[in-house]
């Protein structure tokens, strides 16, 4: 059927709806008002002169002697292109247009919703007879019912359609589309356990048979750049191969144009991938894998249909199968109608001949009634010979199949053990990096620990050694002026020789004097001795140093003494140590014997 045809069952509604009074006519007002509508609708530029002219006022009535027919096949069919407008979109213009008036209520508050009855009013116009009223015969009607009755995953149930078909003798030829809708709407010719799965197969069957989609389902699909496989949603049309990210059909990736000369083939597996296939376009090669083997082939031979049907110039899949189904009807009829004829004439013919000739037509009649039982049941042995071995064709290969699925199920439950395992180790491995980084953070802290201390035994060893060249810095002068004292003080008793008292006595003080002088500067010098090798003493790194309090006992602190407060500082011990007798330490005698 083509286009004209399929877009006139709708318009066919639309203006039966326009005539109220069921006359055949309707007011020049109301067609303008549907043309202009049909011009929007299928994208065609309206020109409402032409309408006009077409629809002259004459004296028969509103509507012109030429009619609206020849004006609606020569200005709006024949401009009508396919592929320029929405056919959903039209018919829908056109469902609404009748659907006020014919639409029961009750057919609303049933088994069907609104959305539900437009689609099942548009696949009843495309399986509807092509004459008009519009209706669609028992064979057809069965068919649409096995569709929806199928993608609810059930087995169709045909006694609810011939108890309607013998309580009502007038539906036996042909139903109109409203009464189709009653009685589904109200469970007389399905039953439906769900409305939710009703109206989700209505859907499928409505997209698949209305939308002329051959097949659709996942398949993994071969990047063009970066050669990666990735999951994509697949509709195959009679033109076309259209692959989206997921079902809901909102993201579309890209589409495959199937052409005369593209080929479909499989290929032997590779990469890791099994039930692989191509599309061989003129653009590119599309490589693409599928679930199993079964839907490898399901998916090949529905390419090649699609491919088949773009040679021969066919635009619908279901078109083609409406042709074929009733062209199956029309042969079974024709042979019925030979069979019935060929009977009659020998059941008429019989009585006339004479006894003789009647047993020989007789003896060869049944001669040839022999023969043609013979040669049918050598076609049914035959026919049965085929079916055998297509049934263990079959049966080979869903034996082949399910060692397939077999393996398939081993080598992912192997996967699976292997990948808990992996997860294990990579568990481990990170457990054991996490442990790792906690004892370099500690060694980091202990090292910096280490560091600090050596810094500051650094700064505790530089501030003694510059103590300590203070205070050799200061023996020095101490001696200097010591051996100066001694220098003068000879002098000072050469030259006082006269004034002073008996020589003997002199020099018993001088003696006295020296001697304490000698003792006093040898214990001054052991001690700086003794403190100048503890200052000389090495500092281990990492020992700590205990820092005692220190009495000042000088008046300058932080600087260096002077000579007569240095002299003044001796004297004052020398006075304390001869009170206090000196008594040195074991460490000091040992340094003195050294």
């Amino acid at each position: 059927m083509d286009l004209k045809s399929e877009l006139l069952k709708s318009i066919w509604y639309a203006f039966t709806s326009l005539d109220v009074e069921q006359s055949g006519k309707v007011s020049k007002s109301q067609l303008k008002v549907l043309s202009h509508n049909l011009y929007t609708v299928l994208n065609i530029p309206h020109d409402p002169v032409e309408l006009e002219e077409h629809f002259k006022d004459n004296n028969n009535g509103p509507v012109s002697n030429q009619g609206y027919m020849p004006y609606l096949n020569k200005y709006i069919l024949a401009k009508a292109t396919e592929g320029t407008f929405s056919k959903e979109a039209f018919d829908d213009l056109c469902w609404t247009m009748t659907s006020k008036k014919n639409c029961k209520p009750s057919v609303q508050q049933g088994l069907c919703s609104q959305k539900d009855c437009f689609k099942l009013f548009c696949l009843f116009n495309l399986l509807s007879e092509d004459r008009y009223p519009l209706v669609i015969i028992q064979p057809e009607l069965e068919y649409l019912l096995k569709k929806i009755s199928s993608a609810m995953s059930l087995e169709w149930d045909g006694t609810l359609l011939e108890e309607l078909l013998s309580q009502n003798a007038a539906l036996q030829d042909g139903m109109s589309v409203w009464e189709f809708l009653e009685h589904l709407s109200a469970g007389q010719l399905l039953h439906v356990e769900s409305k939710e799965a009703f109206s989700l197969a209505v859907d499928d069957v409505f997209m698949e048979m209305y939308h002329n989609i051959i097949k659709k389902g996942y398949l993994l699909k071969k990047g063009h750049v970066r050669r990666n496989w990735q999951e994509r949603w697949f509709v195959l049309k009679p033109s076309s191969l259209i692959y989206y990210v997921n079902e809901d059909l909102k993201e579309k990736k890209g589409e495959v144009l199937l052409e005369e000369s593209s080929v479909v083939e499989n290929l032997p597996d590779k990469e890791g991938r099994r039930c692989l296939f191509c599309v061989n376009a003129p653009v590119r090669t599309y490589e693409m894998s599928a679930s199993n083997m079964k839907q490898r082939v399901d998916w090949v031979q529905a390419i090649q249909t699609a491919l088949r049907l773009r040679a021969e110039g066919k635009s619908s899949l279901q078109q083609e199968l409406k042709l074929s189904r009733r062209k199956q009807r029309e042969t079974l009829q024709r042979s019925q109608n030979n069979q019935s004829s060929h009977n009659e004439p020998i059941a008429v013919e019989v009585p006339q001949h004479s006894a003789p000739e009647q047993q020989g037509e007789t003896e060869s009649l049944e001669q040839h009634i022999e023969s043609i039982i013979q040669k049918q049941r050598e076609v049914e042995a035959k026919h049965k010979e085929e079916e055998k071995q297509e049934r263990e064709k079959q049966q080979a290969i869903q034996r082949d199949l399910e060692r397939q699925l077999k393996e398939a199920k081993e080598a992912n439950e192997k996967m699976t053990a292997t990948l808990t395992e992996m997860e294990k180790e990579v568990q481990q491995h990170k457990k054991r990096i996490h442990e790792l980084e906690l004892t370099q953070d500690k060694l980091e802290e202990a090292l910096n620990a280490q560091i600090h201390a050596r810094l500051e035994e650094d700064g505790i060893r530089q501030e003694l050694e510059r103590q300590l060249a203070e205070e050799q810095k200061k023996l020095i002068e101490l001696l200097l002026h010591q051996s100066q004292l001694e220098t003068s003080a000879v002098g000072s008793q050469e030259d006082s020789s006269t004034t002073t008292p008996p020589i003997s006595q002199q020099t018993e003080e001088g003696t006295e004097r020296e001697l304490v002088n000698q003792s006093t500067t040898t214990q001054m010098l052991k001690h700086w001795k003794i403190q100048l090798n503890r200052l000389m003493k090495p500092i281990t790194p990492g020992d700590k140093v205990e820092h005692l309090p220190v009495k000042p006992t000088c008046p300058r602190q932080g600087q260096a003494l002077t000579s007569t407060e240095f002299i003044a500082k001796v004297q004052t011990g020398i006075t304390q140590e001869k009170g206090n007798s000196y008594s040195p330490s074991p460490q000091e005698e040992e340094e003195q014997g050294s």
